[in-house]
């Protein structure tokens, strides 16, 4: 990309340079106002031509640790430099017009040669710009679009001059005094095609210095982040351009219980989005946790529990004579004291009875949440053993199948695992009520297991 901008851009400045020496000597053999400003012309031209060449080496260069977003404003704010030479010229041009028209007549000298000059330059004007805005296009270059731009009405304002210098020669071989004043005419009509030019380049120049979104951009990427599966709401979406390189602010709200994997997939949907309408965006994607219309009370309390990084389960709630009560169990560090974990339990509590104010009370079960490896051994059941925990489990007719028994020794206290077979089609809720009564009925039956641990599976699973 850098490649070719700078062989086009060097190209148009070698262009400039000769066609503003072929207009300098036309305009001092014909001493026309018309063809001095197009020397004018032609001479800011060959500036902006070396202002562009010099951004386009400036702007291509990656972003560093003091410009984080790039050298692309280099590009606008060289299309703003040009825009400039260009009103310059244009006061100029109307002001000796202006003393041509109605305080002193300069003499116009009309020639062959001046006229192929322009002729010549018209001809290099339309190569040039064709390129310039070949590759502006390709690679969204605000500095060889304006180049190209500039280049293109060349075209209009020479052929305005060469009609000017025709009619003066017409005007002197005829006598006529009226067509002798075509030249400051056809001056103003050249310096009025530049202002146009100008005006239309300082609106684009200063929305991109300014960071001006591209009209109806903003409102189309709302819509399609409205869409993306995730996304409760669209809070903000900036846009700001630095040379041929947009970037895109967005903020998006997600229900605040998503987990963080969750919201960076998410992120990259909203990304995504983004580039449907930006494809070379550079996106940063904030997400902000927020309530949804669906939430419960079981969801609202969680997320509670979630703003200080802890998890709750085994929620339960009941009404108890219009009133609504609170158990749930809370996992903290087992290096916590029983001090510590009494205030980070009041605080959450709090905390729930403020956001959700429907609950009345709150009853808490703390429990140690692990932080070390635990050293065990594998320990043999006995046939009997392993017969009473499958008469036990012959007594929920649920159960279809007990197997995968296992017997652990830790900390010497003892540790039961097993697996349980389950109808496909039986509720979750069902299968953890019925693992709850089997864990009761095994530790009231085998006094000495510490801890029992069931693992549900689908009889269809066990089959397999």
């Amino acid at each position: 990309m850098q490649r070719e901008k700078l062989s086009v851009a060097r190209n148009s400045l070698y262009v400039a340079v000769a066609i503003t020496a072929f207009k300098a000597f036309a305009a001092v053999s014909t001493g026309s106002l018309g063809m001095i400003s197009e020397t004018a012309h032609s001479g800011l031209d060959l500036l902006a031509a070396a202002i562009t060449f010099l951004s386009i080496r400036v702007s291509d260069k990656p972003a560093d640790s003091v410009h984080q977003y790039g050298h692309g404003k280099v590009e606008n704010f060289s299309a703003f430099l040009e825009t400039a030479l260009l009103l310059i010229t244009c006061v100029w041009i109307v002001y000796e017009a202006v003393q041509r028209l109605f305080f002193h007549a300069g003499h116009v000298q009309p020639s062959f040669a001046a006229v192929g000059v322009l002729v010549f330059s018209m001809v290099m004007d339309w190569w040039r710009s064709r390129r310039l805005s070949m590759v502006a296009r390709r690679w969204d270059s605000q500095a060889l679009e304006a180049d190209a731009l500039h280049f293109s009405t060349d075209i209009w304002s020479s052929g305005v001059v060469i009609l000017g210098l025709a009619a003066v020669y017409l005007g002197e071989k005829f006598g006529n005094v009226a067509l002798q004043k075509a030249d400051p005419i056809a001056a103003l009509i050249v310096a009025g095609i530049v202002v146009h030019v100008s005006w239309r380049l300082s609106k684009q120049t200063i929305d991109a210095l300014l960071d001006a979104a591209p009209s109806g951009i903003r409102n189309r990427i709302v819509l399609d982040l409205q869409r993306v599966n995730g996304v409760i709401d669209v809070d903000q979406v900036r846009i700001r351009r630095a040379g041929n390189r947009y970037f895109a602010d967005v903020h998006v709200a997600l229900e605040r219980g998503v987990t963080f994997q969750r919201s960076e997939q998410v992120v990259a949907s909203v990304t995504d989005a983004v580039h449907e309408s930006l494809p070379d965006a550079d996106v940063t994607v904030r997400s902000i946790p927020r309530a949804s219309r669906g939430e419960n009370i079981f969801d609202r309390v969680r997320a509670v529990a979630s703003q200080h990084n802890f998890s709750v389960h085994d929620l339960s709630v009941q009404d108890l004579r219009g009133k609504l009560h609170l158990e749930q169990h809370l996992e903290l560090n087992e290096r916590y004291t029983m001090k510590q974990a009494h205030d980070i339990v009041t605080e959450i509590e709090n905390e729930m009875l403020h956001d959700v104010p429907e609950i009345s009370s709150i009853l808490t079960h703390i429990e140690s949440e692990p932080a070390t490896i635990e050293t065990g051994r594998e320990q043999h059941a006995d046939p009997k053993f392993e017969a009473r925990l499958r008469k036990l489990a012959h007594e929920f007719p649920e159960i279809k199948d007990l197997h995968e028994v296992e017997l652990k020794r830790v900390r010497e206290k003892l540790y039961l695992s097993c697996h349980c077979s389950f109808s496909d089609d039986l509720t979750l809720a069902d299968v953890h009520d019925i693992c709850t009564q089997l864990e009761i009925r095994m530790k009231n039956q085998e006094p000495k297991l510490f801890k029992v641990l069931i693992h549900p599976e689908p009889l269809t699973d066990n089959r397999r």
